[in-house]
């Protein structure tokens, strides 16, 4: 079946981004949040994305606008009925995606595909929740979408081989490199740079060297192209926190348990660039 329309659940950070770049191949965009103020505001956003991209010359002006035209936003959930593919972006809180797989899992038509964008919960626990996990599956796509080419793939214990095959596909037409991975906690990527990020804060909480030091070090001596506590606050901190205690909780190994510098500015809402604060100052 020819891939036409794809549903977007939530309108955060990275649902923006997926809307954005699947609209920008040619897809039509189904683009859902429960509340229309939040879906109105991530339409601006994907506008103003859209704009940068053609004020520097990457698209034409023309192409910016049929794009944004494509993307369709939307508040009941019942509007994703007739979309063959559907990308579940939710806060990592198993409980509400939960609820909304077990309300899309009997709305969509039978032979459509449900991905997550989870980075940090079990494929194969939240394929539980729907009733054709052959053909649930995880897309963990990276910040910031437009500009970040890997996708993984990732496969739960009851995933099909032709649902694998039909978004592997579908990555690549978004421009995304696909890499196929196990459903094991934290996949690759978060499982090796997650570590990193808590052990520069660790670094910094020694007073080993200032935030700036960290980073200066880990960009010259390591050849990053951003320091791990720029990343974390660019990823968000409350984030940072959340995948690092999901990988402590699934390995019970110390060096995945969050950093107090890391906890603390949770607690007192320094959560990075989206809130002007957390390891460094943003203007906002």
């Amino acid at each position: 079946m020819a891939l036409h329309t794809i549903g977007i659940v939530g309108t955060g950070t990275m649902g923006r981004g997926i809307a954005q770049v699947s609209a920008q191949a040619g897809y039509e965009v189904v683009f859902q949040n429960r509340r229309q103020a939040s879906v109105d505001r991530a339409l601006v956003q994907i506008q103003k994305s859209l704009e940068r991209l053609a004020s520097k010359g990457k698209i034409a002006d023309a192409e910016a606008s049929e794009a944004l035209g494509r993307i369709r936003g939307v508040v009941p959930l019942e509007e994703l009925k007739g979309c063959e593919r559907v990308i579940e972006c939710l806060p990592e809180e198993l409980d509400l995606k939960q609820e909304i797989l077990e309300k899309l899992d009997g709305i969509l038509n039978d032979d459509a595909i449900i991905a997550t964008n989870t980075s940090s919960l079990s494929v194969t626990k939240l394929a539980s929740f729907v009733s054709r996990p052959g053909h649930f599956v995880g897309m963990h796509f990276f910040n910031p979408v437009p500009a970040m080419k890997l996708v993984e793939i990732v496969r739960g214990m009851r995933t099909n081989d032709s649902t694998m095959a039909a978004v592997r596909g579908m990555a690549e037409k978004l421009g995304k490199a696909p890499i196929d991975v196990k459903d094991s906690p934290g996949f690759v990527v978060n499982r090796v740079l997650f570590p990193m990020i808590n052990e520069a804060a660790f670094a910094l909480q020694e007073g080993v060297t200032t935030p700036e030091g960290i980073d200066e070090c880990m960009k010259l001596g390591c050849n990053h192209p951003l320091g791990p506590l720029a990343l974390a606050d660019l990823v968000g901190l409350d984030v940072v926190y959340a995948i690092l205690d999901s990988l402590y909780r699934e390995y019970g190994e110390p060096r995945y348990a969050p950093c107090l510098e890391i906890k603390k500015r949770v607690e007192a809402g320094y959560l990075g660039r989206k809130t002007g604060r957390g390891f460094y100052t943003y203007e906002k």
